[in-house]
């Protein structure tokens, strides 16, 4: 399998090939759902989600959708090709294997309403929480972390990265950071590592293989 970093949150992943993609957003770049037959999203808030982008994408016959019922809600008119999960769901899509854990996107503030929030973890390998720092019940080769967020600070990022262990992480949500930041970040970020190292920068368009 391919993982592909695209911008802020989004990553995409080959496999057999078929393309997979989580949380398609507006500052996701250009074209983040080109030859995609999955997309799994997140959560609704337009860094995670661009609906223009997802409806042109579900235009094709051959693409579906996978989210909570917040957002499948908005893209109703595509039928059974959009798929409400939570929890607890299992399911496959476009020849990944899928998992769902996670109920509720971080706080932000006591006067904000706290949203649906749904991670995903795809054959056993990847797992992206979202807006949240949820640890999926199973062990997880690779953990995308949440890097810099209004509802986030630094040791929630070290303590997700102690917690879960994974072999392998890697940042998202990391389109507010500016090369300071970035920098800064680069350096704390390698007093929490991983069970094989610190979490890892990916410039957008830059592809690993797992």
């Amino acid at each position: 399998m391919l993982l592909t970093k695209l911008g802020h949150s989004c990553v995409r992943l080959d496999k057999d090939g078929t393309r997979l993609v989580i949380d398609p957003g507006v500052w996701s770049g250009p074209d983040p759902l080109a030859g995609a037959s999955a997309i799994l999203v997140t959560h609704e808030h337009p860094d995670h989600l661009d609906d223009s982008q997802v409806r042109a994408a579900l235009a094709d016959p051959g693409v579906g959708l996978w989210a909570n019922e917040t957002v499948t809600a908005r893209f109703a008119e595509f039928g059974d090709r959009v798929h409400a999960v939570r929890h607890g769901d299992a399911f496959a899509a476009a020849g990944f294997d899928v998992r769902v854990y996670g109920t509720d996107h971080a706080v932000i503030d006591s006067v904000i309403p706290v949203i649906r929030n749904t991670g995903f973890a795809v054959d056993g390998q990847v797992f992206h929480p979202g807006d949240s720092f949820t640890v999926p019940a199973e062990r997880i080769r690779v953990l995308l972390v949440p890097v810099s967020a209004p509802w986030l600070k630094f040791s929630e990022v070290a303590g997700y990265l102690r917690t879960a262990a994974p072999e392998r992480a890697y940042w998202i949500h990391d389109a507010l950071l500016n090369d300071k930041g970035a920098s800064l970040l680069e350096n704390l970020v390698k007093v929490a590592p991983a069970a094989s190292g610190p979490a890892s920068y990916l410039v957008p368009g830059t592809s690993v293989e797992l």
